[in-house]
């Protein structure tokens, strides 16, 4: 069955449909995507889905790779409501508060970079096509662009990605089997700037900025484009 891209409160998804573009719901739950080869199905209610304007209304079943479906977690009976995520939005000092992800349409595929940075009273955001590359290059290409923009201002950086790999290769000591020259170069920009904390946030958890990171990197892949920094 085709895909048909739709919103889902603050995060854009492909979503199961038919052929007319019509979505397709069992229970009136509707098999959606965050990304189109993460492995990961999810379900959503179909009154929560909507469309956006001016995206295409249907993608080939072929866009999207097999994905496994993820359980939520059982919930206590003694709690009332699932607490809220807490995430910075909000720099503190003379730091740059930066969210930066990557996504691609198969892996590998054609990639984009999403990266959204806030300082001061400055807030930039970058959407850029990189070619064909699979997704571990575009979540490191996330995080260079983020790390040359705090060396360009001269200004500390707090950066937040979901990538557990480019945590583990740049921070854990993971050694890298593949990508070796980026990450070589990630590292390098990450020794010029050694005012830099990186940290690891949980994807698609409703993180606003991180979220906004992936439908930048998204809007690459679909576009075909980039944007570099932009002011918003």
């Amino acid at each position: 069955m085709p895909w048909r891209r739709m919103r889902l409160r603050n995060a854009e998804v492909l979503a199961r449909c038919d052929a007319s573009g019509e979505l397709v719901s069992k229970e009136g739950r509707v098999e959606v995507r965050y990304k189109p080869n993460d492995g990961r199905a999810y379900f959503a209610g179909a009154s929560n889905l909507k469309p956006p304007a001016g995206a295409p209304k249907v993608e080939p079943d072929s866009f999207c790779g097999p994905g496994e479906s993820v359980k939520k977690p059982t919930k206590s009976k003694k709690t009332s409501a699932s607490p809220t995520i807490a995430a910075p939005e909000k720099p503190e000092g003379d730091e740059i508060l930066a969210y930066a992800d990557g996504a691609c349409s198969g892996n590998p595929g054609p990639a984009g970079v999403g990266a959204i940075a806030i300082w001061a009273d400055q807030t930039r955001e970058l959407s850029e096509y990189i070619g064909e590359a699979t997704n571990n290059i575009a979540e490191l290409m996330g995080v260079l662009r983020a790390v040359e923009l705090a060396q360009e201002l001269g200004r500390p950086l707090r950066l937040y990605t979901d990538s557990k790999y480019s945590i583990g290769v740049l921070t854990q000591g993971w050694k890298a089997k593949a990508n070796k020259e980026l990450v070589a170069k990630v590292r390098q920009a990450l020794e010029a700037h050694p005012d830099t904390k990186l940290f690891h946030v949980r994807g698609h958890q409703g993180v606003r900025l991180n979220e906004h990171a992936d439908e930048l990197a998204v809007r690459a892949v679909q576009s075909r484009e980039s944007t570099g920094w932009v002011g918003i």
